[in-house]
């Protein structure tokens, strides 16, 4: 059924996430990722588009130096390794200590024993500020039966409202499940992002992107949760728009890029499908 709209945010909401662009594109922060080797140069090059300013350091001898430079951390397990466990540690522990907000990517929790433990270990000793996932990542954190195949969500045996909310609480931090609608929650409000595409499951990569813009927003704005709307409205409303010039998952990716670096206030203002909860 379509939606009508005035279920969505009012004009003041929708100000307040456009103008955060804006604001990335004015400071231009730098956005520090130990990151996932498979799509390193696709969540670079997102950062780039959004406005901010990306560096993939992963050597343990440098990632303390290079997080002090940053305005948010990305730490994704993508292509795990313990010794990529180690990097994130000492540059999560300087973040905290220099209050850089750090953004986790628990990839493909719940596929494997190491990937569960390093996300949850990476919780307990990190101070995190967000946490984005598909649902069967996050349900896994919290010990929710679910199917994992790779690092795809198959299926999950909660609702995924619930599972947001008691994630947020559990781990303190906000929550984001992506997937056909998006879920943000930081325990407290609940948010539904409509924005999107089905082509954006077509490539490799674009649960990624999602958290590097989640980064690229929270450097610019202390409330992860407005943060994250606001970077799940980026990516879902270039992927519409992206879509309609793409002749298949080769050319979206390209035109994907395209679109976010297109991305202006009044076409968020405009397209931003966001419904609040509380």
């Amino acid at each position: 059924m379509q939606r009508q709209e005035d279920e969505y945010t009012g004009a003041q909401e929708r100000e307040g996430l456009a103008s955060l662009v804006g604001a990335i594109r004015t400071r231009k922060p730098l956005v520090h990722h130990i990151t996932n080797m498979v799509v390193m140069n696709d969540t670079a090059n997102v950062t780039l588009a959004i406005g901010a300013l990306p560096v993939m350091a992963h050597a343990r001898e440098e990632v303390e130096e290079m997080v002090n430079l940053a305005g948010a951390l990305v730490l994704n397990i993508g292509t795990l390794t313990p010794e990529q466990i180690e990097a994130m540690l000492l540059a999560g522990r300087r973040a905290n200590e220099r209050q850089i907000p750090i953004v986790l990517d628990p990839v493909g929790a719940g596929a494997t024993h190491l990937r569960t433990e390093s996300a949850l270990r990476l919780l307990r000793e990190l101070r995190i500020a967000a946490l984005r996932g598909n649902a069967s990542e996050i349900g896994a954190l919290l010990g929710v039966e679910g199917e994992t195949r790779g690092v795809e969500s198959i299926s999950l045996s909660e609702e995924r409202e619930s599972v947001a909310q008691r994630a947020a609480r559990q781990f303190n931090c906000c929550v984001t499940i992506t997937g056909a609608r998006d879920i943000i929650s930081d325990g407290r409000r609940l948010a539904y992002v409509d924005n999107g595409h089905p082509r954006l499951a077509s490539i490799t990569g674009s649960g990624c992107m999602a958290t590097a813009l989640v980064a690229a927003f929270l450097a610019v704005e202390a409330d992860a949760w407005k943060a994250s709307i606001a970077a799940l409205v980026a990516l879902g409303l270039a992927g519409e728009l992206a879509a309609q010039k793409a002749a298949g998952p080769g050319t979206f990716r390209s035109h994907l890029i395209d679109a976010i670096a297109a991305l202006d206030e009044e076409t968020i203002r405009r397209g931003q499908k966001v419904k609040v909860i509380g």
